[in-house]
Parts: structure tokens; C-alpha cells; sequence
């Protein structure tokens, strides 16, 4: 008998999810990981956002080469985002600052915020995970 104890699929209830990048792209699974997390609520058509602070910027910087640790780039992964609806991708101004870096530094296109900005962003999120 439809509608007795069957789950709403179709409600149509969509969350906010920032996904905060800190930890540099290697040595450890944090970025891997959040990447994961990042396309799984894309599958479920959430509203993602990613945000890059600290160490986290060096995720999406160009010109990484992991032959040398012996690990796959999962660089090419950000650059396709798009294709799954995320483009809401924000890297914190003083991050980039203290590694000497700008946005022209990374490989794909990121709205460049400052602190203040970026933690009024996350305050804005139903739902914040970081890695």
C-alpha cells in the first residue's frame, strides 16, 4: 500500500554543505576524503559549497607532481567539479597570503574571500564538515 511507512524521497529538501579543505593535499587522507564527501553530496543534489584555508590551498595548486611519493594526483578530480554542479569553491585571502600564493596559483576557479567573510560563509551552512 503506497504512502505507509515508505520514506520521502521526492521532498525536495536541500542542505547547505561547506566542506573546509585544511590539511595539505599528501601525507595524510584528509583531502582524499573530503573530496569523496564532496562528490556524494553532489550525487544527492545538495547544495556544496568547498572552502580552502590553511594548508588546504595547496589542494588546488598547480604544477603538483606526486611521482616522487608514489601516490595518483587527484588534482584532475577538482578540475572536474563542474561537471557535477559544484562551483561554489572559496579560498581564504589570508591563506593564500602566508604561503605566497594568489588565485592565479590554482588550477581551477575559486571566489577569494577574507577571514571574516569566510567564517560568516560557514556560519551560514546547515551542515559543515572539515578535513
Amino acid at each position: 500500500m503506497p504512502g505507509i511507512d515508505e520514506p520521502d524521497y521526492d521532498s525536495g529538501v536541500v542542505k547547505k554543505f561547506m566542506y573546509v579543505n585544511r590539511k595539505a593535499p599528501f601525507g595524510t587522507i584528509y583531502a582524499l576524503e573530503v573530496l569523496e564527501m564532496v562528490l556524494i553530496s553532489a550525487a544527492f543534489e545538495q547544495d556544496v559549497h568547498l572552502a580552502f584555508v590553511d594548508d588546504g590551498v595547496y589542494q588546488i595548486k598547480k604544477g603538483q607532481d606526486t611521482k616522487g611519493i608514489g601516490m595518483k594526483s587527484f588534482l584532475p578530480t577538482y578540475r572536474a567539479l563542474e561537471g557535477y554542479d559544484i562551483e561554489k569553491l572559496y579560498v581564504e585571502k589570508e591563506s593564500l597570503e602566508e604561503r605566497g600564493l594568489t588565485a592565479d596559483d590554482l588550477v581551477v576557479p575559486v571566489e577569494v574571500i577574507d577571514r571574516a567573510a569566510m567564517a560568516e560563509l560557514i556560519d551560514s551552512m546547515d551542515v559543515v564538515l572539515s578535513g
